[in-house]
């Protein structure tokens, strides 16, 4: 059965979309199959993935209303092993649109559900704020990653986070758990990407993951091309980062079966 993994973090800029699209890639790559959906009205990840934003008839909106079976959302991607769930502009609205439904928080839960038993990974890319959007996501998942950046702001909301991910667990998941925290955008030559490195171990340690995904120019290039990483450049640093990223969550993921 299928793993649903949130990638999560109310803060915009820290490498959700980065994450999500290349972890899919990579665990695609390792002979993985994966769906990404994408839970951000920005829809960085479906273009992030070659797919033309404009051109998307049914889409995460439309799952969410139950308008569409989640059969019908489902494109192919390039990207080896990995489907999509394409968002568009529309999906800014579903946050007003969802708030007067019974059990509004599950829309995505019963959306998806059924859909584990055909991927190996369902990976989320949430919105970067904690409203609607992003409790369906986290109700519906398994787990959330969370990256943070290596910058001076790291741990600013972090908290806030946290407290809705417990609420989360208390309220509608009670089964929901952290898959991680993820360091990005590090800089070796930064006295400070070090010191946040540092403060997150100590504050975090087991919850941090081994791998920390390095500023990388290729990374940076990728999306603009509809790429992976993987696809763009697979010799690149930041495409080592995230294999290293797929390898450590498949050992995690083998160890508690």
């Amino acid at each position: 059965m299928g793993k649903i993994i949130a990638i999560a973090n109310q803060k915009g800029g820290v490498g959700k979309t980065t994450t999500t699209v290349n972890l899919a890639a990579s665990l695609g790559v390792l002979e993985k199959k994966v769906l990404l959906i994408d839970a951000d009205p920005q829809a960085n990840a479906t273009s992030g993935l070659g797919i033309d934003v404009e051109g998307i008839e049914k889409g995460t909106y439309q799952l969410l209303e139950h308008t569409a079976s989640a059969a019908d959302t489902i494109v192919e991607t390039d990207s080896p092993n990995v489907d999509l769930i394409p968002a568009h502009i529309d999906l800014v609205a579903i946050e007003i649109e969802l708030v007067d439904k019974d059990n509004r928080e599950y829309m995505m839960k019963e959306a998806i559900g059924h859909l584990r038993d055909s991927y190996d990974f369902i990976l989320i890319d949430c919105a970067p704020s904690l409203g609607l959007l992003t409790l369906n996501a986290l109700t519906a998942a398994d787990s959330v990653m969370i990256p943070i950046q290596c910058e001076y702001f790291a741990l600013e909301g972090l908290g806030k986070l946290l407290n809705t991910v417990k609420s989360v667990q208390k309220i509608h998941n009670t089964e929901l758990d952290i898959e991680g925290m993820l360091l990005t955008m590090y800089d070796s030559r930064l006295r400070l990407s070090n010191q946040v490195v540092e403060e997150v171990k100590k504050h975090f340690a087991d919850m941090v993951f081994d791998t920390i995904i390095q500023r990388n120019v290729k990374l940076s290039e990728a999306p603009s091309y509809g790429e992976s990483i993987i696809k763009y450049d697979a010799s690149s640093k930041g495409a080592s980062n995230y294999l290293n990223l797929a390898n450590e969550i498949l050992n995690k993921h083998k160890a508690k079966v």
